[in-house]
């Protein structure tokens, strides 16, 4: 009389590794991640501007990287998808593991999306403070262009003369 296995040697052995390496990978590119974006809001609101470019090719690399591990995880789900385990997430597929296997993962699973939601708010924060740089240059340019002087809110009379100039009119 033979039994059957209730766990069958598969190619279902190396989930784990795979798992811990995407998310091991993907938890260093969201560190580096947060840390340009830290620097980036510091010379923003510093006003060093001329950073900006030094910015650009770090992000460049760091989207290549996000992508290699998008790329990794499709892969992955994909592989689980043929194997019949869930694919719909990397989370789906980590719970489906045995458990001791899975131990480890949620946790890291957990850590992942905590940066990523860590992610988001940095880059809020970062968009706000080039929306509030954007709006101060509008008034300079508007005070420039206006020569400093208000004008009426309501009415049609002349402008408003109480303020100063920002340029002397013999410039």
């Amino acid at each position: 009389m033979t039994t059957q296995l209730e766990h069958e040697p598969t190619a279902t052995e190396d989930w784990e590794p795979r798992i811990s390496g995407l998310l091991s990978t993907l938890s260093a590119v969201q560190g580096d991640l947060l840390a340009l974006l830290g620097e980036k809001r510091q010379a923003l609101a510093a006003g060093e501007f001329q950073l900006m470019p030094s910015f650009t090719a770090r992000e460049a690399e760091l989207v290549a990287r996000l992508e290699a591990c998008h790329a990794q995880r499709q892969d992955l789900l994909v592989a689980a998808a043929r194997e019949g385990l869930p694919s719909t997430s990397v989370a789906s597929l980590a719970e489906s593991l045995p458990s001791e296997q899975r131990g480890t993962l949620s946790t890291s699973v957990e850590q992942a999306r905590r940066q990523s939601r860590l992610l988001q708010h940095h880059s809020l924060t970062n968009w706000v403070v080039v929306q509030r740089t954007l709006i101060h240059l509008s008034q300079m340019i508007e005070i420039i262009a206006t020569g400093g002087r208000m004008r009426n809110t309501y009415g049609r009379g002349a402008q408003a003369t109480s303020s100063g100039a920002l340029v002397d009119q013999r410039a």
